[in-house]
């Protein structure tokens, strides 16, 4: 058994505890088990899940944290989607805008194509690349805080088991989320 079946942190309970408590925070999924995660946390128009668009979930957090700077933004990712995009991350590093945080869930494969290792596996370090990590059940209360609060940009990486869950799918439509995201954001649908 590799090091990501060994982790103690399980995806679905860090999602689920990480949203507690959201409010209206606005929730941007990475392709795959991110979407599924936020899904089987309780579906929310304030959820945005990336159907089709590996990579760009940081890019799309970072637009809407700039076009909307009054709201918080969630960027929920695995580490395969991030490292497909990662030059993101620098785009962030200069823009900066203090309401994004991004927390990534790192089990060291692509979970959607065979669990194929990534490079977190062979020793890429997403945490160095931007700082933080958290290994134990009992850091999540402080990474959903820091997620949900701290002035940004925020940066979280928890590595989470490699397991094969039951899918939990939001919406399949791709206007309708995004009319429903526009109605629950902005209150019209135009």
């Amino acid at each position: 058994m590799s090091g990501a079946e060994t982790y103690p942190i399980r995806r679905r309970a860090a999602a689920a505890r990480i949203l507690e408590g959201r409010n209206d925070l606005l929730v941007i999924a990475g392709l795959g088990s991110p979407a599924w995660d936020i899904t089987a946390a309780g579906d929310n128009a304030l959820n945005f899940p990336m159907w089709g668009a590996m990579g760009g979930a940081v890019s799309l957090g970072l637009g809407l944290a700039i076009a909307q700077p009054r709201r918080r933004v969630l960027v929920l990712t695995g580490d395969g989607e991030l490292l497909m995009g990662l030059g993101s991350l620098a785009t962030v590093a200069v823009q900066r805008p203090s309401n994004l945080a991004i927390c990534v869930f790192d089990n060291e494969r692509y979970g959607e194509t065979g669990m194929q290792e990534t490079h977190t596996a062979s020793g890429a370090d997403l945490a160095a690349i931007a700082a933080g990590c958290v290994t134990t059940p009992e850091e999540l209360d402080s990474a959903r805080k820091t997620l949900h609060e701290t002035p940004g940009p925020v940066f979280q990486l928890i590595k989470v088991r490699a397991e094969q869950l039951e899918f939990a799918l939001p919406p399949k439509d791709g206007a309708y989320l995004k009319d429903r995201f526009r109605q629950a954001l902005l209150g019209r649908s135009d």
